[in-house]
């Protein structure tokens, strides 16, 4: 049994902040299926391969990093609305394009980022990501941005909930384009969020277990992991357990997805939606765990947090990670000659929008130019080459 179709969001009545003739659709996709598109051929996308998602890899191939993450969040995101009857287009391109606004070194960098803007307001990767699709990123000749959806736009800027007091970038593009901050978004958004939940809190597992800061009997400390691993090695008694890693990853990210249409069904009936409106006058979450589930994945979070988000190793990378990204900004702001041309050329004469302007620079850059821009004007770094 799906959700009532009646709730899923509707291509056919998208509208987007500047109008495009009509006729110049360049082949037979809806709304929906341009705005996914539009993201997967945008430079800032491409530049997600190489940022950091947990470990800073300029030479990791086996790590996960934001463009791997992002196909992953996808792939579950598509696989819940498809069970739920939401539309699986725009579920997909939220889960795509969640990540766009992190600058190098994920939270670390971002870290970096808001101390070094916090004169101007700061720097938050959500509302980045709204600026970097309406703003930075320009490739059309008729509008600044991409000029997505607005259904696009406001599940970006609230997949996790309505936004009580928005960041300046954040306010910036709801001035532009009104995104309704106070409500809660679609179904598809708070799909595309639980999904993100999922994917990390597995993936991350299987790359701590790789990079050797996790090993199975921490893991089985953890309730929800115990219990999915005597299940895998029930079904798998002759089978090694090094090879049963990847299995757990699996088990879980199955437990959990059923978790969530099975909870979002029940949150959906039990609130008596009928239609989109009533979805973003819901006042409350309609997609997401269980309680039960809930409590679990708190649990895992904690340990993880614990044992490998803020292990020594990783906290000594994120200090040297922020101290490039904080060197980086005193040298262009210090020297703005040293911007690359079109960035030096359209640099703001005055505050907030001079450091703003700076702040985007360093926030598209991916981890290997930050490391590359840092060693041609300051010197060397001290981030690990393999992982």
């Amino acid at each position: 049994m799906t959700v009532a179709a009646r709730l899923a969001a509707d291509p056919a009545g998208a509208v987007r902040q500047h109008p495009e003739p009509q006729g110049e659709t360049r082949g037979p996709r809806d709304a929906f299926q341009r705005d996914r598109d539009r993201i997967v051929h945008a430079i800032a996308f491409r530049r997600l391969r190489h940022k950091t998602q947990v470990f800073v890899a300029p030479d990791g191939d086996h790590f996960r990093v934001r463009l791997t993450h992002s196909i992953e969040v996808a792939q579950i995101g598509r696989t819940i609305a498809r069970a739920l009857g939401l539309n699986e287009d725009l579920t997909e391109a939220l889960c795509l394009a969640h990540d766009i606004g992190h600058p190098p070194f994920g939270h670390a960098g971002e870290d970096a980022l808001c101390a070094a803007t916090a004169h101007v307001g700061g720097f938050d990767h959500n509302a980045h990501t709204l600026r970097a699709l309406t703003h930075l990123e320009s490739p059309y000749p008729r509008w600044p941005g991409l000029n997505l959806s607005w259904d696009m736009l406001e599940g970006l800027a609230k997949h996790n909930g309505p936004i009580a007091n928005p960041s300046w970038a954040l306010a910036e593009a709801d001035a532009a384009f009104p995104l309704a901050l106070d409500a809660w978004p679609s179904l598809e958004a708070q799909v595309a969020a639980i999904a993100d939940d999922i994917a990390y809190d597995n993936h991350d597992i299987d790359d701590g277990l790789r990079a050797g800061i996790l090993d199975l009997d921490q893991l089985c400390t953890v309730p929800l992991v115990a219990g999915r691993w005597q299940a895998v090695c029930r079904r798998h008694p002759d089978v090694p357990h090094a090879r049963l890693a990847r299995e757990l990853v699996r088990d879980q990210i199955g437990i959990m997805v059923n978790d969530v249409i099975d909870e979002t069904r029940r949150r959906v009936a039990e609130a008596g939606v009928e239609t989109v409106a009533d979805v973003r006058a819901a006042g409350r979450q309609l997609a997401g765990f269980s309680a039960a589930m809930a409590a679990d994945e708190r649990l895992l979070k904690r340990f993880m947090y614990a044992t490998l988000y803020h292990s020594p190793s990783q906290v000594a990378v994120a200090q040297e990670a922020r101290g490039v990204l904080a060197r980086l900004f005193a040298a262009y702001a210090d020297d703005p000659s040293r911007l690359p041309g079109e960035w030096r050329e359209t640099l703001p004469e005055a505050d907030p929008d001079r450091t703003r302007h700076i702040a985007d620079f360093i926030a598209g850059m991916t981890d290997r130019y930050a490391i590359t821009r840092h060693r041609d004007l300051i010197g060397p770094v001290a981030l690990p080459e393999g992982f």
